[in-house]
């Protein structure tokens, strides 16, 4: 297997692993674990450091301790991982399907973007979201 095709595989399974830890409030873990010291996102919500993300990700797993987060799909290109998931934030919720999009340095997670659409009752398309 060529080294661009693992590298692909061990960032798509990093990116995975960070979400998971970090919606169900292993947030420091996470970071320990997967984000490098050049790490920048760019939620408008927030100050673009990893510090200011990482205490908005703690507080949102503490609102909501039974948030579940359903990955569908996961993209790699060169340093880039895409992750199309379904989060809900308590059980009966319809959720937000979201795309995170992730730059790596090697093995590190330097770079994020974010985006979520809320998940309606009623959809006029009956294609499903995911």
């Amino acid at each position: 297997m060529a080294k661009d095709s693992v590298d692909h595989v061990a960032r798509k399974e990093a990116a995975v692993s960070f979400l998971r830890l970090a919606s169900s409030g292993k947030v420091k873990e996470a970071y320990q674990t997967y984000v490098g010291a050049s790490f920048r996102h760019h939620n408008p919500y927030f100050p673009g450091s990893d510090e200011a993300l990482s205490v908005a990700m703690q507080e949102n797993a503490d609102q909501f301790p039974q948030k579940a987060i359903d990955i569908k799909r996961v993209l790699a290109d060169g340093d880039l991982v895409a992750v199309h998931a379904h989060v809900r934030l308590k059980p009966g919720d319809p959720g937000v399907a979201t795309v995170h999009i992730f730059r790596f340095d090697g093995n590190r997670i330097v770079e994020l973007w974010d985006v979520g659409q809320a998940v309606p009752e009623n959809s006029l398309n009956d294609n499903d979201m995911f």
